[in-house]
């Protein structure tokens, strides 16, 4: 994902004593997190990001799709795997 200069947007905050930070409202509502939301720490190099847990896992989706046909349901495959599973144990405690 490439940013432009639009894209890029900046604020000076400052660690409290416990080493906390607030990040600006403006960049929680860019970022799409609130309180109580999980966000993910990165650090590349000298650069500490912030991403949102629902743009990391959006982002590892997109990723991997590539890799799936768009026929292919994984979750059906999962839903049939767990009813087989659950069939074979069944017997075995019937058997």
């Amino acid at each position: 994902m490439e940013s432009s200069v639009q894209d890029i947007f900046s604020a000076k905050t400052r660690l409290n004593d416990s080493g906390r930070i607030v990040i600006p409202a403006e960049m929680r509502r860019k970022l799409g997190i609130g309180a109580g939301d999980t966000v993910l720490l990165t650090i590349e190099g000298d650069v500490l990001k912030i991403e949102s847990y629902r743009s990391r896992v959006r982002r590892v989706q997109e990723s991997l799709a590539k890799y799936i046909p768009p026929d292919r349901s994984l979750a059906d495959e999962l839903i049939t795997e767990r009813r087989e599973e659950a069939r074979r144990e069944m017997e075995e405690e019937l058997g």
